[in-house]
């Protein structure tokens, strides 16, 4: 799908897209330029200028650093697009220009390893991620060119795609990336360029996988230093345990997951592959029926910020990392290619609503790495286990990959809202927007995702019928539907979560869609057992947490009534931070406490109401508690 051909028109995504292109683009352009005092410093542009001979100094950063800077242009590249800027292209080009200078003549192209180590390139796949930083400049690379239509960085990362495939593959040196991206650039390039090199490449890496679990450890071997000091026994934590045909549980480091399996599914859709879309089909239900939070979040433990055992899903203790939710989307978009099944996008959905853009601050300018369901002031942050649960957003982080993944995410959101085959359009996402697609042009309103209605107003371009296809959230299970104004029967038209509507379209043809948005209880599978007598409330695809700082500081003691959920008001606030949200007023009980630390004597209870706010907007009113699964009476 061409970014060009939608124009997002939304109140919603409309602000968010907004508020990355005026806001948050510049802020992280000013980081990685070190030009912001009180945040982490990312000397990762003034890297590629010691990398290309423009400035002098130390490599300063992770290993990873360039990946930063690849992030950042392909959202810049999705922001031209969205917002034409003379100024902010001519500065990406600029740096686009450092870039191509850092380039070596043989195409290799990374500073850590041009600036610090030159000696060492190539010796350290396991830690050392000069294939993923690829894969990121590459995605970067095309999402440019289709932008702007500017090649500069594209020949610059063929050049890369070169040197990597004339060192890699069958009849040269095995190798297979310690972190997967690069298979997703590789494919990317593939798509644009035509050369089937570099699908043929991107294949290799992903069926190379797994078959010596001991290439690492052979790897680690041959060399006498290390970088992070990683395990190379635990093959687990990169899936290289087994090939990607015998894997049916996702396992290891979350990101590095989802980034693979999105690979695979591209691969799979493009080659019309049966044998490894089945494969990706087992991974998916594994992840999403067994493995992933309420909000979407991915890779529950901190320890390698991996996936652990099936149902181990602790709200406190989770890791839920924004950019393993961001990859979970590259993935369902991948298998909504191959199969035009409404779980897919109900993922997505989900991820979009809540485990992404939680991920950021109302205000564009600080940033959560880690999502958590859970928050206790004094622990959280402070005692050994929950270190990484931070209570409030920082500026930035010298480990940075989730706010440029989150932009670039952002940005690019009208590509996942569509899919066109020969006599189908498929509308994947609620989201209001203009789109310009082969058979029509549809205009997509509402008020989505704090009312109940949808409008599709089509403008066909040809005379022949053809299907538009509906997503319909899973969580609907009843709406009316109305063409021109009257009452559409839809009867035996859904399928697989789409609504199928074939017809002969004339100009103007509206499709209305309405449905309630009551508050629903949400009950965990009995297997997670952190859940076990707790709800979630969500509203349409929202999840809603409770916070400290609307419910008298403490929300540990709050009962909720389930049967009365029906009778909560929805409100739409009006305040500066929370921007117009619509939040939940729910009947509770609250536990009073006494001075005994135990007593036989149950604690008092008190009558309350209990206000929750849409998940993804903790964590902007100061230091409180905040709790998702919550006690019931």
């Amino acid at each position: 799908m061409d970014l060009k051909n939608i124009k997002i028109e939304d109140p919603f995504w409309g602000h968010m897209q907004q508020l990355v292109t005026d806001v948050v683009i510049p802020f992280q352009e000013s980081v990685l330029h070190d030009e912001q005092p009180d945040v982490e410093k990312s000397h990762a542009i003034e890297n590629f200028k010691i990398a290309a001979g423009l400035s002098e100094g130390e490599f300063y950063g992770m290993v990873f650093q360039d990946s930063d800077v690849a992030k950042w242009l392909e959202g810049v590249a999705y922001s031209l697009v969205i917002k034409p800027d003379a100024d902010l292209e001519k500065r990406a080009d600029e740096i686009i220009d450092i870039v191509a200078k850092a380039q070596q003549p043989d195409g290799y192209l990374n500073t850590y390893f041009t600036i610090k180590e030159p000696e060492h390139r190539w010796q350290n796949l396991l830690e050392c991620h000069e294939l993923y930083c690829a894969g990121h400049m590459m995605e970067a690379a095309v999402a440019y060119y289709q932008a702007t239509g500017k090649d500069k960085l594209l020949k610059v990362m063929e050049g890369m795609a070169g040197h990597i495939i004339d060192r890699f593959g069958p009849d040269k040196i095995t190798g297979i990336p310690g972190h997967q991206e690069v298979e997703i650039g590789l494919m990317r390039m593939y798509h644009v360029t035509g050369n089937e090199a570099y699908k043929k490449q991107a294949r290799y890496f992903l069926e190379e996988r797994g078959k010596n679990p001991d290439f690492f450890v052979e790897e680690a071997a041959k060399r006498d230093w290390k970088h992070f000091g990683m395990i190379p026994e635990d093959t687990k934590y990169n899936q290289s345990h087994a090939t990607i045909y015998e894997q049916d549980e996702a396992v290891g480091h979350s990101v590095r997951a989802v980034y693979m399996y999105t690979a695979m599914a591209d691969l799979a859709a493009t080659e019309h592959d049966e044998k490894l879309f089945a494969a990706c089909e087992r991974l998916w239900n594994n992840m999403t029926q067994k493995k992933m939070y309420v909000t979407g979040g991915i890779g529950s433990t901190v320890e390698g910020e991996a996936f652990t055992k099936e149902y181990e899903l602790p709200n406190d203790m989770a890791y839920a990392e924004t950019c393993a939710s961001i990859g979970l989307v590259f993935f369902a978009k991948q298998m909504l290619r191959m199969s035009k099944n409404g779980k897919y996008a109900d993922a997505m959905e989900r991820e979009l609503y809540n485990g992404i853009i939680s991920g950021m601050q109302l205000d564009g300018k600080r940033f959560f790495y880690v999502n958590p369901l859970e928050v206790n002031l004094g622990v959280s942050g402070e005692i050994f286990g929950y270190k990484h649960v931070i209570p409030e957003r920082p500026g930035w982080y010298a480990c940075a990959c989730c706010p440029p993944n989150l932009v670039r995410m952002v940005t690019s959101l009208g590509k996942y809202a569509w899919d066109e085959e020969d006599d189908t359009i498929y509308s994947h996402l609620f989201i209001g927007q203009e789109a310009k697609l082969d058979k029509a042009d549809i205009r997509v309103s509402g008020i989505y995702p704090w009312g109940g209605n949808v409008a599709y107003t089509v403008s066909p371009k040809t005379d022949e019928e053809f299907t538009l296809a509906i997503h319909i959230p899973g969580y609907l299970k009843k709406f009316k539907t109305t063409l021109n104004g009257k009452s559409f029967n839809t009867k035996n038209l859904v399928k697989d979560g789409y609504l199928y509507i074939e017809r002969k379209w004339h100009n103007g043809d509206c499709i209305e869609l309405t449905f309630d948005m009551d508050i629903r209880t949400i009950y965990a599978n009995t297997n997670v057992r952190e859940d076990i007598g707790c709800v979630a409330l969500m509203r349409g695809p929202v999840v809603y947490c409770f916070e400290g700082v609307d419910n008298d500081g403490d929300v540990q003691s709050l009962l909720l009534d389930t049967a009365k959920i029906s009778e909560a008001s929805v409100t739409k606030v009006q305040d500066s931070v929370l921007q117009g949200a619509t939040v939940l007023d729910v009947a509770a009980v609250r536990l009073e406490s006494t001075d005994d630390l135990y007593s036989e004597q149950p604690p008092a209870r008190k009558s309350v109401k209990a206000r929750a706010i849409p998940y993804y907007m903790w964590g902007n009113r100061g230091l409180n508690q905040m709790r998702v699964w919550m006690h019931t009476v």
